[in-house]
């Protein structure tokens, strides 16, 4: 009777498991697609940010996964009592450094490599795929949530060496200092859209409230400016107290700041930019700065070296999480993107008189759907009209808001090679001050401060190249 029983029972908890497995995975599909706005028919055009956000909100993911695998996995699996095919192959490579704290700083790298490159495969996929139909960015993102973490999963299983220590960690230099680049971009953007609104708010305040009113909005943009220009000149104060003395540090700390006094003049001199973009441009230098000397391998020179770098980790994840939330919920990322202007006259279309963003048709991304503006339209019948698209039309001159987004998935790519950089101190390997490879350090050095020299002579170029050449057209 007992066992009559027993059977049963063992089939009731079964079902019961797969039941309420089953219903937490339909929730969190059902949570994820609320979240980042539900699928359309293919003839309905998405919103401007509707596969950005879900791409966003992967990314976010892939970083907390990181984080987990960095700072709970990684040193539990390197202090485990018993050794596994799991254990061996998360400290597979480490067993080369002498130091226990360099051995589970090894593991500790490898187990952030695991998460962000499942996070980089999955964004490189993805932009082949959106390159052959560009609707998909915005498909089966429910799949597409469990097909990252089955390929999260697969890292666990695969030995540090060579995919991780080896390959990925060259591949995210190199997508890390291309993002640096295009960072820039965002900062601009960010800047001249910043100072725009405000300036925009301003000039409503004057016009329907009593003269002077917009003063505060002028007020605030000039604080932001000295804001930034204070923080920047006391970083770089601090880098003149804490890492001069050798000669390399010493030249990239006066060339930042000798650049960063021209930017400024520059801008100064003339109406191509805003002195809030100048600002931001010189805090962002200042910080790569930091970010360079820091990576310096010689003990003498870094003060910093075998320390966790907390600063420099919370000041890469909070520029990231600037450079997601721009990608995914601005209005003006695909034209950046896309290599258009990104200024206010640029967008000049989408705010009122009253400084408010317009709610029309433009949002709407009928790119994504098909690459062609009238892809997807209704006719005069209510029926979808396909003869538009692009099957049939050959025209793609028209609207094509975001549709190329296989671009949007490589800037992603390079996104989580930068987390991976910044989480790992762009791969070294070091520990009481003592660097395991110092060919990395400075190759890594070389690497962000030539970024940086690159990203403040472009800035340079795009405020005097109008006045040397006044007839060409620069925007």
């Amino acid at each position: 009777m007992a066992a009559l029983i027993t059977v049963p029972l063992s089939a009731a908890c079964t079902a019961l498991t797969t039941g309420v497995t089953w219903c937490f995975c339909t929730a969190t599909a059902s949570l994820l697609g609320s979240c980042c706005g539900n699928d359309k028919p293919s003839t309905v055009p998405p919103s401007a940010t509707s596969g950005r956000k879900r791409s966003v909100f992967l990314l976010l993911l892939a970083i907390v996964i990181a984080f987990a695998f960095q700072y709970g996995v990684a040193p539990a699996l390197h202090d485990a009592s018993s050794s596994n095919y799991v254990t061996d192959a998360w400290t597979n490579g480490c067993d080369s450094f002498e130091n226990n704290g360099l051995q589970e700083r090894c593991a500790r790298n490898a187990g952030a490599f695991r998460a962000m490159s499942s996070a980089t495969l999955f964004f490189v996929l993805a932009a082949a795929v959106a390159a052959c139909k560009p609707s998909a960015n915005r498909e089966a993102w429910p799949a597409k949530y469990v097909l990252f973490i089955f390929l999260t999963v697969v890292t666990v299983f695969i030995p540090n060496e060579p995919v991780f220590s080896d390959i990925y960690l060259q591949i995210a230099r190199i997508g890390a200092t291309l993002f640096i680049i295009f960072d820039q971009l965002i900062i601009v953007n960010l800047a001249y859209n910043w100072n725009e609104s405000w300036v925009t708010k301003a000039n409503v305040a004057d016009n329907e409230e009593e003269d002077g009113a917009g003063k505060k909005w002028l007020g605030a943009i000039l604080f932001s400016c000295i804001l930034l220009f204070i923080g920047s000149i006391v970083a770089i104060g601090l880098l003149f107290h804490f890492f001069w003395g050798c000669q390399t540090n010493d030249a990239f700390i006066i060339i930042t700041l000798v650049a960063s006094i021209l930017l400024t003049a520059a801008q100064l001199a003339g109406e191509e930019a805003s002195l809030l973009t100048s600002a931001s441009v010189v805090a962002y230098a200042t910080f790569l700065c930091y970010t360079a000397v820091t990576k310096n391998p010689d003990a003498t020179c870094n003060p910093k070296l075998g320390e966790q770098d907390a600063l420099g980790i919370v000041l890469g994840i909070g520029l990231t999480f600037i450079s997601l939330a721009w990608i995914g919920w601005s209005f003006t990322a695909h034209d950046t993107i896309q290599g258009k202007s990104g200024n206010a006259d640029a967008n000049e279309s989408l705010v009122d008189d009253r400084g408010h963003e317009k709610e029309d048709e433009d949002r709407k991304v009928a790119g994504v759907v098909a690459n062609h503006k009238n892809y997807g339209t209704n006719n005069d019948d209510g029926e979808v009209d396909t003869e538009n698209s692009p099957k049939n039309n050959d025209d793609d001159g028209g609207a094509n808001y975001f549709g190329n987004s296989w671009k949007l998935n490589c800037i992603l790519a390079l996104v989580s090679c930068w987390i991976a950089m910044t989480l790992t101190g762009w791969g070294s390997i070091d520990s009481g001050g003592n660097a395991a490879n110092p060919e990395v350090g400075k190759v890594t050095m070389w690497m962000i401060i030539a970024s940086q020299w690159l990203l403040m002579a472009l800035y340079l170029w795009s405020l005097v190249a109008p006045r040397l050449f006044p007839d060409r057209d620069f925007s």
